[in-house]
């Protein structure tokens, strides 16, 4: 089949992408779960954060947030601390042993992106990069009333 033959929109293509790198984190590949390491990557580029923020960086419901939090935690791998400006807030930082483990996570997850990317060069790999970080930019500054309006 040749590339011209593909008529898949960029979304049917980045899912079909997203479960091949999906299925090669391993946690016994990466040390952590695939979620964890997407967490520890937000709180290392927003820390401290507060948890709310976070659940918006990760795009989660914020009852899935509490749960990865706790598992964070109880992993030793993040902390929750009440605001000292707000108490109703909380603030989530990376522990150091998440530091630790993230840099190995990343490091294994360079691996797979090898693998899975070895089509592109550098450049379009960097291109890439860029183009999903501005369509996720976009995506999470929307309003929420916009993101399920119907066509």
């Amino acid at each position: 089949m040749s590339d011209t033959a593909i008529t898949s929109g960029p979304i049917v293509l980045l899912t079909r992408l997203s479960r091949l790198v999906h299925r090669a984190s391993t946690p016994e590949l990466l040390g952590i779960s695939l979620k964890e390491l997407a967490a520890l990557a937000y709180l290392r580029d927003h820390d401290p954060t507060t948890q709310r923020a976070l659940t918006q960086g990760l795009c989660v419901d914020a009852n899935y947030c509490v749960l990865l939090l706790n598992e964070l935690e109880a992993a030793g791998l993040a902390e929750r601390h009440r605001d000292p400006a707000d108490r109703r807030r909380h603030l989530v930082t990376m522990t150091e042993a998440g530091r630790r483990a993230l840099e190995q996570a990343e490091h294994a997850q360079e691996t797979i992106e090898d693998e899975i990317l070895t089509g592109l060069s550098p450049q379009e790999r960097a291109t890439l990069t860029q183009l999903l970080r501005q369509a996720l930019d976009s995506a999470v500054r929307r309003p929420a009333a916009q993101e399920h309006t119907p066509r």
